[in-house]
């Protein structure tokens, strides 16, 4: 299925829809160091940290991408539960990477440590997984 990834600054009231079902079912741990969902979509579209994959118009899932001079970090990458397993995590690793090797950074995927999920996708793409700070 094409996915198209773009950077997220201003969501449409649809967009939120989406966001909010794409972050309903995530567990706690990706929140970090935010307080729940509403706080992590408010925050990262304030900041201009926040790219999705769209596909036919929806939001299908998400991710906070930090950009640095030298490495970029991409986290709490949620993808909407009707729709995981589709490559849909991996489309917005691989643009991600794409994006940040562009503007001559490398793509680190940043969670906190001890998570089996974060580390079977940082070893599935062959990204460099960093450890959040607590």
């Amino acid at each position: 299925m094409p996915i198209i990834v773009e950077p997220l600054t201003e969501a449409t009231y649809q967009d939120q829809q989406d966001l909010q079902k794409i972050y309903r079912d995530a567990p706690d741990w990706l929140f970090a160091p935010f307080a729940g969902d509403v706080q992590l979509i408010e925050g990262c579209l304030r900041d201009g940290s926040l790219i999705a994959g769209r596909f036919n118009d929806r939001l299908l899932g998400a991710g906070r991408l930090q950009r640095q001079p030298d490495v970029w970090h991409l986290s709490q990458i949620c993808v909407r539960k009707i729709t995981r397993r589709r490559g849909v995590a991996e489309r917005l690793v691989n643009q991600a990477q794409k994006m940040a090797s562009q503007s001559g950074a490398t793509l680190h995927l940043l969670a906190p440590a001890g998570h089996l999920e974060a580390r079977a996708l940082a070893a599935k793409l062959n990204v460099p997984l960093d450890v959040l700070p607590t």
